[in-house]
């Protein structure tokens, strides 16, 4: 089964992707975190939908600093990382991996995708085909290890590789022209990847973004969803037959110095 969604993408702060996910059924309405709270405001007001939820994925300020201001404009509900304690301010629902959360007619799995830190949830809205990423995952890209071993994000990451190929990823920031740079020195050989890149260059020209993307479109140029290929093993100086986790772990380590 499939259900309707409206959804709304805006920038927020200088790089942070701003999301509203509507059920049209019910008028319920999600925000995808709050990195501030004036641009989620004015989507609210453009689009004339009443926010009832706030869906967070992690409690670093660029994803929550907003939303005190929108929750007082809008009496939203909180939902937020059980692991994440008291860092996120007026929670009044704590999720972990199991749970489920609903806007509406909408319903998505919460999954506990940690790595980036290790408090991060990601949003699976399964009837919808939409997967709210937060920073686990971004175009061309995956995020930063801060907290943990880097293959505790390689299985976070494996997850979102085994969703279905038409699945919308919405990531917590902006970040393709620079994942494409170094996609394109790690995979230089991926035709795909380079008319991605070309289409980002584009869309940044047009104030345009590539977010959403598609698992398909990521598993076929983000080069750490493609740590199984012996292409991504060659470029880290590893053998063909070296395990996709080492791929990514050196990939990942790559990327942080590039």
């Amino acid at each position: 089964m499939t259900v309707d969604v409206q959804v709304e993408t805006f920038l927020c702060r200088k790089d942070n992707i701003g999301v509203l996910l509507r059920d049209p059924s019910t008028g319920a309405c999600a925000a995808i975190d709050v990195p501030e709270a004036a641009p989620v405001l004015r989507a609210l007001e453009r689009t004339g939908w009443r926010l009832t939820d706030i869906l967070v994925t992690h409690r670093h300020g660029d994803h929550i600093d907003g939303i005190p201001e929108v929750k007082a404009a809008t009496g939203a509900k909180v939902t937020a990382p059980r692991k994440a304690g008291g860092a996120v301010p007026q929670v009044d629902v704590a999720v972990g991996e199991g749970d489920t959360v609903t806007v509406g007619n909408l319903s998505a799995a919460v999954w506990e995708t940690p790595g980036h830190c290790d408090d991060h949830v990601t949003y699976w809205f399964e009837a919808a085909g939409i997967v709210c990423a937060g920073d686990t995952l971004f175009t061309l890209g995956c995020g930063r290890v801060l907290e943990g071993p880097p293959e505790v994000l390689w299985r976070s990451l494996e997850r979102f590789a085994a969703l279905p190929g038409g699945t919308q990823v919405f990531s917590g920031h902006d970040y393709v022209l620079s994942n494409g740079r170094f996609a394109l020195a790690a995979d230089p050989d991926n035709a795909a990847l380079r008319d991605r890149v070309a289409e980002a260059e584009g869309a940044r020209q047009q104030g345009r973004f590539l977010i959403p993307s598609t698992l398909d479109r990521e598993r076929a140029t983000n080069p750490f969803l493609r740590s199984h290929d012996p292409v991504l093993a060659q470029s880290v100086d590893l053998s063909p037959g070296a395990s996709p986790e080492q791929v990514f772990i050196s990939l990942r380590a790559w990327k942080d110095r590039f």
